[in-house]
């Protein structure tokens, strides 16, 4: 049997494929002029609801819920330096409220139940979907925009129909979920850094 034969017949390396494929996509998110000003847009509409006494509120399902988790723990714990708490919830850590919600209401309403009671104007509504069609999400969305809060959205390249709903809506450059989730999750490290930096600025000058 050939050299080539039997190279052909070697197992992909899925690790190295799924490395390669991210750091495409990361580039292309990198390059896109229009995903980075969203990205600095959304960093803006977050130091303002803060500097307000405001609150960012955050949705997700499987790993966007733990996405949204991580994110909520950068703002209100740090990113990198010490500082002051600024106001962050992720809606998808209270299993009482869950489960109570979904049962009484449906599973639709789990996260716009809680933006009606919790979310107030000025907050900020930050939900992440990859698909941009979990009807959850979208429950969720329209309740925030009728109590006034500010309608952010992450989601992926078909997920862009959720731009109705959305005053802000960065799209990550793939329609492969992993790496969707990994775009809008570094993407969210530098705008944590951004409000941090930010806020710490403001606050020295106090």
């Amino acid at each position: 049997m050939s050299q080539e034969s039997s190279e052909s017949k070697e197992p992909k390396d899925p690790i190295g494929a799924h490395l390669k494929h991210s750091l495409a996509a990361l580039e292309r998110a990198n390059s896109d002029r229009a995903l980075l000003a969203t990205a600095h847009a959304i960093a803006d509409v977050i130091i303002d609801a803060l500097r307000s006494g405001n609150k960012i509120l955050l949705v997700g399902n499987g790993g966007s819920a733990a996405d949204a988790q991580h994110i909520a723990a950068e703002i209100i714990g740090r990113y990198k330096q010490d500082r002051a708490a600024c106001a962050a919830v992720a809606l998808t850590t209270d299993t009482s409220a869950l489960t109570a919600i979904a049962n009484d209401y449906g599973f639709e309403q789990v996260f716009a139940r809680q933006v009606e009671g919790l979310g107030r104007r000025g907050d900020v509504l930050l939900a992440l979907t990859t698909s941009g069609r979990s009807p959850n999400i979208l429950a969720a969305l329209r309740q925030a925009r009728e109590r006034g809060l500010v309608t952010v959205g992450f989601t992926g390249s078909k997920g862009k129909t959720l731009a109705a709903l959305c005053d802000h809506l960065l799209v990550a450059p793939t329609d492969d979920t992993p790496v969707v989730q990994q775009i809008y999750l570094t993407v969210a490290h530098g705008i944590c850094d951004q409000v941090e930096q930010t806020m710490m600025r403001e606050a020295a000058k106090k």
